[in-house]
């Protein structure tokens, strides 16, 4: 009885320590793997909730959710985030970048347990011409700037050095974010 007792006490525990690294999605069940960067939770994989409008897939190939996720626009990508995540601020991403540069790599490892687990899934345009899959992430933040412009941060692959960008008009004067129209993925916080 006791080896019993102590078989389901690991299980539990196991179970608990496992689950604090993942997060199930109720409105479709999609597990995210998630990481903590300097107190916040971060799902570190793109979403891939397919909301009723405002969503596409690379390519509009629905295949193409499992590896890079679902690209918003951003008056979607505001709600899209389970009940308890929202989108993170323009900040939330400064602060991320700023761990990366003191820390090391964002990394494309979903196994590593410190990895961002970048899915490089390039975007959609506001003209409707997807590009840049393979090459680049952009993220929406919940920073707007005006009725049609919001702020975005990017992770860019250019001769395979990294290039990494938050759109603030506080770094580039005439900067005024990007269309709202356009599509990007979303990575939720909490």
């Amino acid at each position: 009885m006791k080896k019993i007792l102590s078989f389901f006490v690991f299980i539990i525990i196991l179970g608990s320590l496992s689950a604090q690294d993942k997060f199930t999605d109720r409105r479709d069940g999609n597990v995210y793997r998630t990481i903590n960067i300097s107190g916040v939770t971060w799902m570190a994989e793109n979403l891939k909730y397919k909301a009723k409008d405002g969503v596409s897939f690379f390519d509009n190939n629905s295949n193409n959710i499992s590896d890079y996720g679902v690209l918003y626009e951003w008056k979607t990508a505001t709600t899209a985030c389970p009940t308890g995540w929202h989108l993170p601020s323009g900040s939330d991403f400064r602060t991320l970048a700023i761990y990366y540069d003191q820390n090391g790599t964002w990394g494309k490892n979903a196994s590593d347990s410190t990895s961002f687990g970048l899915q490089l899934g390039g975007m959609l345009d506001y003209e409707g011409t997807f590009s840049e899959v393979g090459e680049s992430c952009y993220f929406w933040t919940a920073t707007e700037y005006d009725s049609t412009n919001s702020e975005y941060f990017s992770y860019l692959l250019i001769d395979q050095m990294s290039v990494i960008d938050i759109s603030r008009p506080e770094d580039i004067t005439d900067m005024h974010g990007t269309e709202k129209a356009n599509k990007y993925s979303v990575r939720c916080i909490k």
